[in-house]
């Protein structure tokens, strides 16, 4: 098979990929992985190249956290700190906001997925007792927590990835080559956001109080939760170290947790749950994603995409980064933010080597037009999937309008925010 044959053939597989995908979310693992054997099979990827071309790193970092979380989850320490803030909030308008904040700042260290399923319960009750609508408080908390996703290294699955390909540590994105990183862009977008829900909200001026007082099950899983924390930004400063140093902590904690839960509760119960909480679906679309786009940079498609980047941006670096970043919040909107960053971390790089400039403009605009993206649609993030299926649970249809009210400005005052900022300090 000729060289242009074998790129037309893994273009076409790559853009049925994305297809399935698309048209059929609920396989969308089966798909990336039917595609990576494809690649496979036709030669697009030599079978000697598979174990290397797999991110481990993240995929162990991904796991690890998973099996932590559900632990600190079920300690309930996250309801003992909302009931705190509950007893701070003057009224319905103020519990929106400081919710919304919380659910952010829980999402920069966990699963944005795991942060609506602890947090938005929290709401629902405070509006039932309240007897308001929970539509606007929830959809809050959902968009928030996809916001903060991109503030730490471990806060979503696409801050590990680019942290993988860039080889950037928990550090970096606070503070890295004397310039502030994406924890600051997105804490500046999430400010930008708080006049936008005083606005929206401005009616909701109910008093609450709260006599809630949750106790704490188990103070293990907060431990390793902080423990973890301190390791990652530990291992920033170690010099020439292993590329899997950040996945073996989170493992390694994992371990440790599982460990101590067991000689605790001695039934085994929570530590096959926790196992259970590990989402396999999502390690193993990854695993896929990581070969396809291995095969397609193999081949040179990536090479081509890049130079295409270019010629149509031009040397016009604020063009290309505008780009980058809102381009990325539409298709994001729309496709599931995971694949699409795996295509365009590698494209970026090649462009940025072709530009000869540093390649972290583009990174974070990447990565902030994509995790805010998806607030502009209700199907945009697993997140705002999450929240429309809790309150239709409780009775209430969330309409495209109703989502957009919310998401649409939060998103834009967001994006807006970060993209001034990253191009202030990184262009």
């Amino acid at each position: 098979m000729s060289e242009s044959t074998m790129k037309l053939v893994a273009l076409v597989l790559f853009a049925l990929m994305y297809v399935g995908i698309i048209g059929f979310p609920k396989f969308k693992m089966w798909v990336a992985l039917a595609v990576a054997v494809a690649f496979v099979a036709i030669g697009i990827l030599p079978l000697d190249q598979v174990f290397g071309a797999v991110n481990w790193n993240a995929l162990m970092m991904i796991a690890g956290t998973m099996v932590i979380v559900y632990y600190f989850i079920e300690s309930q320490m996250p309801n003992k700190i909302a009931d705190a803030l509950l007893r701070k909030a003057p009224n319905v308008m103020w519990v929106t906001i400081l919710m919304s904040l919380f659910s952010g700042i829980v999402s920069a260290f966990i699963d944005n997925v795991a942060t609506v399923l602890m947090v938005a319960p929290v709401g629902i009750a405070v509006c039932k007792k309240l007897k308001i609508s929970p539509v606007g408080m929830i959809l809050s908390i959902a968009v928030s927590s996809n916001l903060q996703g991109a503030a730490t290294l471990v806060g979503d699955t696409t801050s590990i990835m680019l942290a993988a390909h860039a080889k950037m540590d928990f550090m970096s994105f606070f503070w890295m080559e004397g310039r502030p990183g994406m924890f600051f862009a997105v804490e500046l977008g999430a400010l930008a956001t708080i006049p936008i829900m005083t606005f929206l909200f401005r009616k909701d001026r109910q008093p609450v109080h709260s006599d809630a007082h949750t106790q704490v099950r188990d103070f293990i899983p907060t431990v390793t939760l902080l423990l973890m924390v301190a390791l990652l930004i530990a291992a920033s400063f170690l010099p020439d170290k292993p590329e899997t140093t950040n996945g073996l902590i989170c493992v390694a904690l994992a371990v440790v947790t599982v460990v101590l839960e067991l000689l605790r509760e001695k039934s085994g119960k929570g530590a096959v749950e926790a196992l259970k909480s590990v989402d396999l679906e999502t390690l193993l679309l990854l695993l896929g994603l990581f070969c396809v786009i291995a095969g397609i940079t193999n081949i040179g498609i990536i090479d081509d995409f890049a130079a295409w980047i270019v010629q149509t941006g031009g040397s016009n670096l604020f063009l290309l980064y505008s780009m980058i970043v809102w381009g990325s919040v539409l298709i994001s909107a729309f496709v599931d933010n995971i694949p699409y960053v795996a295509t365009m971390l590698p494209v970026l790089g090649v462009v940025t080597r072709q530009l000869g400039v540093e390649p972290y403009l583009l990174y974070f605009g990447l990565l902030c037009g994509a995790t805010l993206g998806g607030n502009l649609t209700p199907v945009g993030a697993s997140a705002n999937i999450t929240a429309t299926g809790m309150l239709r649970k409780q009775g209430y249809e969330v309409k495209f309008k109703d989502f957009a009210r919310i998401g649409v400005p939060f998103t834009l005052t967001a994006v807006l925010a970060g993209y001034l900022f990253i191009w202030f300090f990184w262009n």
